[in-house]
């Protein structure tokens, strides 16, 4: 609404931008035109006016001193950060000129667009960018960086993205939060574990590779070792089989492949899998007869266990778990994955796949950056990268940023700062905030959508993705009226989706008049799941149609090299992956990256709490201090954050990641590398 921006002074509703579960509800406190204060919205059903400190300090990254103002054009050596100022006339004329060129003796494959979702609004994120390359015809970035190996597995046991209400949580006995460090990335599903303990007695188990700050606060932190996630959840089935355990009525009637699951199952006795595991017998024993004993009992599936080679397969497993016991049934029961599915616009209308012309037009795996930029022929000849910041997120990332290096490479960067891939760019693009922005925000945790509206003017001279994509699509001449709609009809195409009834009532009008709005969801069952059989396939003929075990099954991890440690590199607290690790007040918050080992393996390689080290393997290395204690088992090393570049220190964590693609959906496999380390 334009009187957001007109009001100098007031109180503004808003939506967190972040690429997190909770997408909360905010209010933006405006003194002479600027935001002096941003605080969570107390009348959000689920966020309830609690916000994390990454977001309530907001304000130190729209008014940085270091965002960028005007568009610039590179003058010195790639990476070296050097440019001048140019006019968004000017910077608009060549990337349009340049890529008519490319086009001509290229063709239009050898220009990629690379982003992700530092910006959750779909307009910005998944539109008129989407409208734009495929008109192009440019190659398709295949977007599998965070969740696609999990959400692959899941939709082969459940259909697709579909869990619980987590508003019904508050109700359930027993919380099992499993390879997610809820504290840190979905602190409103630790609000409601903690109200459920105080109200209804409930118990909160952590099972992780690292006791981070989720573990600490525990009722039980079960330390795992990392990729044995699926060998887990197999020997508690194990268990609620064989000691009649399991909920038969639900299993009959609501499930395929019972049978052949509980007699797969015998092969995961307790001492085979603690030996796997890591987890000693009778804690498996303990963890499958809570589980079954208790009721409601709710499982979050986290995004750390995907993040191996056998990712997909671990969702897919851990999937089946509330079907033993029929805990889809109760309130509270069940798990959580991912609820997107009850949010899901109408894609076509938004991103318009029809203006691609080649359908065989080539689609290149994200977490393959440095390998696409080296190597893949006919090669990449340009790169234009928005929401996302590669040289550091991006795998492998010496091999990264050897590709961004290339002279030939005509690189396009569009964000609010200088980053690390900007600094190899030929032309530079200052970005606008969410706050500056129009678009609609769908979580893909809770079940509410949001609209934000612009609540400040743009930045100096800024541009949003979509105003960026218009102005480039005026410059190669498209002449196709979808370059020119407004926020609001793409907003209401976007909401105009016959294939999900979940959406029913929701328009661009109401979402005006209410800030957010609820889908109309209905528990999973009774009815029918968007599987082949329309149940819960614990045995799934479509896996092994794709070339898959059937059945749940654990896949040990692929040999990685001849170190000692399993490397695990996991989210810090007060960043968002990149996002506001150049931000003085949060890197004042973090403190500093550490290296959490084990006493036993400090004690045998003479390293002591506090000492430098070396990590390093055949990928590159890292400087960084050690911190010694239990919080993560013999033979595993973690990390916590994706610290920005920092003079000459080496904490880049993602020189040391492999770019492996996982079992399923094309996913990273950040948390499958080994390592050495030595005290310096």
């Amino acid at each position: 609404m334009a009187s957001f921006i007109d009001e100098r002074e007031g109180v503004f509703h808003a939506v967190c931008p972040l690429d997190c579960p909770d997408q909360c509800g905010l209010l933006l406190h405006k003194e002479n035109g600027r935001i002096i204060k941003v605080d969570g919205d107390p009348q959000h059903p689920v966020t309830k006016g609690h916000i994390c400190n990454k977001v309530r300090n907001m304000t130190e990254r729209i008014y940085d001193e270091n965002r960028l103002t005007y568009p610039l054009k590179r003058k010195g050596p790639k990476g070296a950060g050097k440019f001048e100022r140019i006019s968004w006339e000017e910077a608009i004329q060549t990337i349009t000129s340049r890529w008519k060129e490319l086009i001509d003796s290229d063709g239009p494959e050898s220009i990629l667009p690379y982003s992700f979702y530092g910006n959750m609004g779909r307009l910005n994120a998944e539109g008129m960018d989407r409208r734009f390359f495929h008109r192009l015809g440019a190659s398709r970035l295949d977007q599998t960086i965070c969740s696609s190996a999990g959400s692959e597995g899941y939709k082969y046991t459940m259909g697709g993205s579909l869990g619980i209400d987590p508003e019904d949580t508050f109700q359930s006995k027993l919380f099992i939060f499993w390879g997610i460090n809820a504290a840190s990335t979905n602190m409103h599903q630790i609000a409601l574990a903690q109200k459920a303990s105080k109200q209804n007695g409930a118990k909160i188990i952590v099972i992780d590779v690292h006791k981070n700050q989720t573990g600490r606060l525990a009722d039980w932190f079960i330390p795992i070792l990392p990729g044995t996630d699926s060998a887990l959840a197999l020997g508690m089935m194990h268990i609620l089989f064989s000691e009649n355990r399991a909920n038969q009525d639900f299993l009959q009637r609501y499930t395929v492949g019972h049978d052949e699951l509980r007699e797969h199952v015998v092969q995961y006795d307790p001492h085979t899998v603690s030996a796997i595991t890591g987890v000693p017998a009778e804690d498996i024993y303990k963890l499958a007869r809570m589980y079954g004993e208790t009721s409601p009992a709710f499982i979050r599936i986290g995004n750390g266990p995907q993040h191996h080679d056998n990712g997909g397969m671990f969702v897919r497993t851990v999937a089946c778990l509330p079907a033993l016991t029929g805990q889809w049934l109760v309130k509270g029961g069940g798990a959580i994955k991912g609820n997107s599915a009850y949010l899901a616009t109408n894609t076509a209308n938004l991103q318009r796949p029809d203006l691609l012309e080649n359908k065989q037009t080539r689609v290149i795996n994200m977490n393959l950056l440095g390998d696409t930029l080296l190597t893949l022929e006919p090669p990449v000849k340009s790169l234009y990268v928005y929401g996302s910041n590669p040289a550091v997120v991006a795998p492998e990332s010496n091999k990264v940023r050897n590709g961004l290096a290339r002279e030939d490479l005509f690189t396009v960067v569009h964000d609010l700062f200088l980053t690390e891939t900007a600094k190899y760019a030929d032309i530079v693009l200052p970005a606008t905030s969410s706050f500056e922005n129009t678009d609609i925000y769908t979580s893909y945790w809770h079940h509410y959508i949001q609209l934000q509206q612009p609540v400040i003017e743009p930045y100096a001279g800024s541009k949003s993705n979509l105003d960026v994509f218009k102005l480039l699509a005026k410059g190669m001449g498209f002449a196709e009226s979808v370059f020119e709609e407004t926020e609001a009809e793409m907003i209401t195409q976007a909401l105009n989706n016959p294939r999900n009834p979940y959406l029913d009532g929701i328009n661009y009008e109401a979402l005006m008049e209410h800030h957010f709005m609820k889908a109309k969801v209905k528990p999973i069952f009774p009815g029918n799941l968007p599987t082949p059989s329309g149940k819960i396939e614990l045995l799934s003929q479509k896996m092994l149609e794709d070339g898959y075990p059937p059945l749940p099954t654990y896949i040990p991890l692929v040999n990685d090299g001849d170190h000692p440690y399993q490397f695990v590199p996991g989210p810090n607290h007060h960043f968002l992956n990149s996002t506001f690790s150049n931000n003085q007040k949060h890197i004042s918050l973090e403190k500093e990256l550490r290296v959490y080992m084990n006493l036993q393996d400090a004690w045998k390689a003479g390293i002591e709490d506090g000492d430098m080290v070396r990590v390093w393997n055949q990928r590159g290395e890292c400087v960084l201090k050690a911190t010694v204690g239990e919080n993560v088992l013999p033979g595993v090393v973690a990390t916590q954050g994706l610290w920005a570049d920092s003079g000459d220190t080496k904490q880049l964590v993602n020189t040391l990641t492999p770019d492996r693609i996982a079992d399923m959906g094309g996913g990273a496999t950040f948390f499958s590398g080994r390592v050495s380390i030595e005290k310096i």
